[in-house]
């Protein structure tokens, strides 16, 4: 009998330079350097300029990139009349989906080993994701799309883009550290899906519109949503215990709790829960902060030895919750940040590609005849 392993699970399908994890220890380093260390002394741009060129910029390097993506935030026109037409009620990553696989036919990549058009195809994606998300939450409501503001950030002005209002210093360093958090995790579901698409040498835009697709599902980047759905559905501290009784005798998980690496809290969690408790702790604070500690804690008693706690999508819902970012929203979110991290991926595809073709454990019936219709009518009366 062939070796089977359901979802490849701990199965090496490609060699990288670019992220490392250590699921024991609970270690998270991009290109190397700690991720506690960049939340504390990068930005996401410079973040993403080390995830696609594998080196800290300097000083030039960093305004140059700062420019380029300030420079080609804005979309086509006929992207917004995209956007326009899809349903209102229609989930945003389905609509970001739809975006940037549009984006690609404005912007051809004709050689996706040319460095000059990997780099503007990085600038393109990286700066026009905020504005795609940023326009669709907007026009769904019936409200004009915000232009983007050349002289903000790329945390401010996606904030801006949102409410129309410049969100304050702190707000916005916040809202960078977590998409610096979000930027890479190796070889994850979304990662996967897109270095497959990226086998076939199909272009950029192809590959993170696949990504998106896969970043979608609940057991990926949707699981933040479902845990403010899951904080607001046990509304109560008093009420956890028995919440979590019926989860577990239905054989249900528990939203932002586990994690196929680590076995000890992740360390991305460990950051935002510094942040959320910080939000927490301000006037009209979010309440759910208080609720998400009472649920970490009865989970640590019940399965915590099990090495089931927090992942990054336990504490970065609240966050952005108490935002004023909508729950639907959130993957739109992380999908933002994690381009960065797909591209990287993408790239490194293209340097050493072998084509993804793997293989399958046939379970099926075999040497079948062929039944004519008159003798399958027969047959089924």
């Amino acid at each position: 009998m062939e070796d089977y392993l359901p979802g490849l699970a701990g199965v090496p399908a490609a060699k990288s330079t670019i992220s490392y994890v250590d699921g024991v220890q609970g270690i998270l380093e991009y290109r190397g350097i700690p991720i506690e260390e960049l939340a504390i002394r990068s930005s996401f741009t410079e973040t993403a300029f080390l995830l696609l060129f594998n080196r800290l910029p300097t000083q030039t390097e960093l305004a140059q990139f700062h420019e380029d993506l300030t420079h080609h935030r804005r979309i086509k026109y006929r992207i917004t009349d995209l956007l326009k037409c899809l349903p209102e009620h229609g989930h945003p990553m389905d609509a970001l989906q739809a975006a940037v696989a549009a984006l690609g036919m404005f912007y051809p990549v004709p050689d996706v080993r040319d460095d000059a058009t990997r780099y503007w195809t990085a600038v393109r994606l990286i700066a026009k994701l905020p504005t795609i998300v940023a326009a669709f939450a907007r026009l769904r409501h019936g409200d004009e799309q915000i232009q983007p503001r050349d002289d903000l950030s790329l945390a401010e002005n996606f904030l801006y883009m949102l409410t129309e209002k410049v969100p304050s210093p702190d707000m916005a360093r916040m809202f960078d550290i977590c998409l610096i958090l979000h930027a890479e995790h190796t070889m994850n579901a979304s990662t996967f899906s897109g270095l497959v698409t990226a086998s076939t040498l199909a272009d950029p835009f192809t590959v993170i519109a696949s990504a998106i697709g896969t970043l979608e599902g609940p057991l990926h980047g949707g699981a933040n949503e479902a845990v403010i759905h899951m904080l607001e559905e046990i509304g109560t501290i008093e009420a956890i215990p028995a919440y979590l009784d019926h989860k577990f005798s239905m054989k249900q998980k528990i939203m932002g709790f586990g994690h196929r690496i680590y076995k000890v809290k992740d360390p991305r969690a460990t950051v935002l829960q510094e942040f959320a408790q910080q939000l927490d702790s301000r006037p009209n604070g979010n309440s759910l902060f208080s609720l998400a500690r009472a649920v970490e804690q009865e989970m640590e008693q019940r399965v915590g030895p099990k090495g089931i706690r927090p992942n990054v999508d336990f504490y970065s819902g609240i966050i952005y919750h108490r935002m004023g970012i909508e729950t639907d929203l959130f993957t739109p979110v992380f999908a933002m940040a994690r381009v960065a991290g797909w591209l990287a991926h993408c790239f490194e595809q293209y340097q050493d590609n072998h084509l993804f073709r793997p293989d399958q454990i046939y379970e099926g019936p075999r040497h079948r005849t062929y039944q004519s219709v008159e003798t399958r009518e027969t047959l089924s009366t």
